[in-house]
């Protein structure tokens, strides 16, 4: 079993947690699971955690599921629906409605779930030497960990098709042209951009993010006057806001806000 499958390193109005099975280049075990739910559910809890950052160890974000683990001593592999109501739904779930913004710093390979878990993050960045593949077809399995509902939202019906039926190998460069994530860095510059990315979000106005976040996922089933209606209704909520009078506060006085809600 790994000592620390998960590492968490506090930082001043974030945290990151680092993927740590470099030899299994990240790939998800129970454990794994286990250590990673528990480390989210501790920075939600924690006041002056603004954001959070998910990153791995060694040349791979993460290769998705071991395999090891589904196949038994017997011989008999282990049909994989279980492991995803119990581990990767919560996880992708969770992801998606943690009270604070999530950055995603996909180091190296991201395949399969890993690479699903990696784009259910808000704001994806990736090293230029990074790779993506949707490697599910290979197996004779469907896209999991959200992939069949991300994909078309990032890239459109036809490339989220190519992607999860061929399987094809994405550079970092190739995911930013699609949309598939935010930005590719070169590798030399990678660490400090993604801690300052995860930094600047942490000092903006929290609830205002998530809210955004919401808003623009819900969205994607509205239509443009329903779309219109919510923004008024969130508006009006947040005007009334300290964040936002703090805000206007600050641009009044030239000076920097300082945004507390969260």
């Amino acid at each position: 079993m790994d000592e620390n499958p998960i590492l968490i390193d506090r930082r001043t109005g974030y945290r990151i947690l680092t993927l740590n099975r470099p030899q299994r280049l990240n790939a998800f075990t129970i454990p794994m699971h286990q250590a990673l739910a528990a480390a989210i559910a501790d920075a939600e809890q924690d006041q002056t955690c603004r954001a959070l950052l998910l990153t791995g160890t060694g040349r791979a974000f993460s290769s998705g599921q071991d395999l090891n683990e589904r196949v038994l001593p017997t011989g008999e592999v282990v049909v994989p629906g279980e492991a995803l109501g119990k581990y990767y739904n919560p996880l992708v779930l969770k992801l998606r409605a943690l009270p604070f913004p999530v950055v995603c710093a996909v180091n190296g390979i991201a395949a399969g779930a890993g690479l699903n878990i990696a784009l259910a993050c808000d704001v994806v960045l990736a090293a230029r030497s990074a790779t993506f593949t949707q490697v599910f077809a290979r197996l004779g399995l469907v896209p999991d960990a959200g992939g069949t509902w991300l994909l078309p939202r990032l890239v459109g019906r036809a490339r989220a098709l190519g992607l999860a039926m061929l399987g094809d190998k994405l550079s970092a460069e190739q995911a930013e042209r699609i949309g598939l994530i935010w930005k590719c860095v070169d590798d030399a510059a990678f660490a400090d951009e993604v801690q300052t990315t995860a930094s600047r979000l942490a000092e903006l106005p929290t609830r205002a993010l998530v809210a955004t976040r919401a808003a623009i996922d819900a969205a994607q089933d509205l239509g443009f006057a329903e779309a219109l209606s919510h923004e008024g209704d969130l508006q009006r909520r947040f005007g009334a806001s300290h964040d936002y009078l703090e805000g206007v506060a600050a641009f009044m006085a030239k000076r920097p806000p300082r945004f507390t809600d969260r």
